[in-house]
């Protein structure tokens, strides 16, 4: 992982009050997912959890995966307040993705957002494709390189793609592509200040 976004970086980031990914579910992922059959998800990079939570508050059975510790106690923390109906949907994994490889053709939807991968982007959205079941959901949101507020915080090449360049490793043969998008949205950055933010958002179901 580049320095700047180590398990050392994350572990800090999420050490204090400072909420890092917010307690909302991604919008792409409420736009995407919700007229979905509830089965089993893989959420890698969750973060504190809000994408799981929402996951497994509509019946799913939720892998949530995080490199750092500290936002996996703050995602439990989350967890207990909404019930063991919610919370014990979830199996929280503290794993680096870098190098952590999913069950091959096990979950109903695999989905990821503003993923800072290690190593190379493709390698890990091919593992990701990989874990997705027959029938089942690729779900991948990202800074797009239009996204000029990510772009102050980081130069790091991994970080920014389109979704046209996560959909080019998917085996046309296995994947129909539902949606590969450039999408703005409106959002609140640190201090209250409103922003637009520039997504990528690629949606792909791999065929039965």
């Amino acid at each position: 992982m580049p320095e700047e976004f180590d398990k050392a970086y994350w572990e800090e980031r999420y050490s204090g009050g400072h909420t890092a990914g917010g307690r909302r579910p991604n919008p792409q992922l409420l736009a995407e997912a919700a007229d979905l059959a509830p089965g089993t998800a893989l959420d890698a990079g969750c973060g504190e959890g809000a994408d799981a939570l929402w996951l497994a508050a509509r019946g799913w059975r939720v892998t949530a995966v995080d490199v750092a510790a500290n936002a996996l106690r703050r995602a439990r923390e989350h967890a207990d307040t909404l019930g063991a109906d919610v919370s014990g949907r979830i199996d929280w994994v503290e794993a680096d993705l870098t190098d952590w490889v999913p069950a091959e053709e096990h979950y109903d939807l695999v989905s990821t957002h503003y993923v800072h991968p290690a190593g190379a982007r493709d390698a890990l959205f091919r593992r990701l494709a990989a874990a997705v079941a027959p029938g089942g959901t690729l779900l991948i949101v990202g800074h797009h390189p239009a996204d000029t507020h990510s772009a102050a915080h980081t130069s790091a090449p991994e970080v920014h793609f389109t979704a046209e360049e996560a959909a080019a490793g998917l085996d046309p043969e296995r994947w129909d592509v539902v949606a590969a998008d450039a999408r703005s949205r409106s959002a609140t950055g640190h201090g209250g200040h409103a922003m637009t933010v520039h997504d990528a958002v690629l949606r792909a179901r791999k065929r039965p």
